[in-house]
């Protein structure tokens, strides 16, 4: 059976870490940022680990971290890249409910404006455009809901996911 938690899943710039903490608010729940944990456990930060260690073993420490995560009754923001890599998509599923924060990628890209230190596991020349079209289907392979975002505000974005989580 899984456990409690709401795991949200989606491109970078969609919203899990942000809208995420007013979700775990609105439910009371407890929140974990899966890139902090990542952070801690590789001593440094994601876009200078992804320059020193290369996109493959970002990728690695991050299924890792997912492996080892034990939390119930949590909002749990995953990285844009933790379904790719089969051992951390299958923790993902355990860990609760999938929920897809699915934002369009002329929003992604309004949003992101910083490639080149944001922590983002690309490979030298892909673009966002390249990993949102890459990384769409495994979304979709492991998501249990598929919310459709769009550019309202964080909170109002937050008050609506509740309203349908708790249905």
């Amino acid at each position: 059976m899984k456990k409690s938690n709401i795991v949200l899943i989606g491109m970078p710039g969609c919203g899990k870490s942000t809208l995420g903490v007013v979700l775990a608010k609105l439910l009371c729940k407890d929140f974990v940022d899966v890139d902090l944990l990542i952070q801690r456990r590789v001593g440094m930060g994601l876009q200078e680990y992804i320059d020193r260690f290369g996109v493959d073993a970002f990728l690695r420490a991050e299924a890792d971290t997912l492996l080892d995560l034990d939390v119930e009754n949590a909002v749990i923001a995953t990285g844009g890249s933790a379904p790719l890599l089969r051992d951390g998509a299958a923790r993902l599923c355990a860990l609760g409910e999938v929920v897809w924060l699915d934002l369009p990628l002329s929003e992604i890209e309004r949003r992101v404006t910083n490639l080149g230190s944001r922590g983002i596991a690309m490979r030298a020349g892909e673009t966002l455009s390249d990993i949102y079209a890459q990384r769409t289907p495994y979304y979709a392979a492991i998501a249990d809901r598929r919310v459709q975002l769009d550019s309202t505000d964080i909170a109002t974005g937050a008050m609506r996911l509740a309203a349908l989580l708790k249905k």
